[in-house]
């Protein structure tokens, strides 16, 4: 396994912030010739060898991350967040984040080290084939598929935002196909929902006409499942008993919604710490973080 800058840290007894100072030998930092001589002893004792964040560092690069965020707000998007700025201020990196579209002049500006666009995945300088943090993130909507078919639903639709999620959706409703492949069962059906109540109660009648085969519905997010119950409301239908609903990403309205809606607990700040990581060019070592987990309610 490749040594750390952490790994040198802790042998030298200091920050890795303080490792990156020396070991890049930051002008602007002032360090007692000691703490330098320690940490240059450790790093030769462990044999580390500076990867491409020294280097970028020694360039000049900047050292902001921008964390393009799009219409995220809710769930555990703070938890990511704050994981991505407690991971990358250990080497000392800051992080900017940015609601709304790209905006391409801005990030011009702003120079960054590196740009992760939550919409479309555009991580600077990392692999996202497997390690990624969007792809683990998405993965965990398996867990969703899991809980509905061991409670006998055999017939599943997918929901999701009618002004769509970018690249992640993909990913998402790719392991789920996986997912009912692997157990021999149809593909789900998918259901875009409007934020209008009215307009989604349409849309789920169109749903139960064209596949009334369908008795649960998985949804992108726990405001997308939201939406779904609000219609199922209109028409009369209960949850679970005619349709059972679980959400994603627990929301703290998750609980509050009558009946309590079932969703996904991930652990959102262990995806950002990760997703700093990726975004340094650092690697990210195996999972250690506990996993996601169903939290039970009323709608399932």
């Amino acid at each position: 396994m490749a040594v750390t800058i952490r790994d040198v840290a802790k042998a030298a007894g200091v920050s890795p912030a303080t490792v990156s100072f020396v070991l890049n030998e930051t002008p602007t930092q002032s360090l007692r010739p000691e703490t330098r001589e320690r940490v240059r002893a450790a790093a030769a004792a462990l044999g580390y060898t500076p990867h491409r964040i020294a280097r970028a560092l020694r360039e000049g690069v900047s050292r902001l991350v921008v964390f393009i965020a799009g219409d995220l707000h809710g769930g555990s998007t703070a938890s990511m967040i704050s994981g991505l700025e407690s991971e990358l201020r250990e080497f000392d990196h800051r992080l900017v984040v940015l609601h709304g579209p790209r905006d391409e002049d801005l990030l011009t500006a702003l120079a960054p080290r590196a740009v992760l666009d939550y919409a479309v995945m555009d991580f600077a300088d990392a692999d996202l084939e497997g390690e990624g943090w969007v792809d683990g993130l998405a993965r965990h909507a398996s867990v969703q598929v899991d809980h509905l078919v061991d409670l006998g639903h055999r017939h599943l639709a997918i929901a999701y935002p009618a002004h769509g999620t970018g690249r992640l959706l993909e990913i998402r409703l790719h392991h789920i196909r996986t997912r009912l492949q692997a157990a021999g069962l149809p593909a789900p059906v998918e259901l875009s929902v409007p934020d209008d109540r009215q307009e989604a109660a349409a849309g789920l009648t169109r749903l139960r006409e064209q596949h009334p085969e369908v008795t649960a519905v998985a949804a992108y997010d726990d405001m997308t499942a939201i939406r779904v119950l609000a219609a199922s409301t209109i028409l009369g239908l209960r949850s679970p008993q005619d349709l059972a609903v679980i959400g994603f990403d627990e929301s703290p309205f998750s609980s509050l919604w009558t009946p309590g809606l079932t969703t996904v607990r991930i652990d959102a700040e262990g995806y950002g710490r990760r997703a700093a990581r990726l975004a340094l060019g650092m690697p990210v070592g195996a999972w250690t973080h506990p996993p996601s987990q169903v939290v039970r309610r009323e709608t399932t």
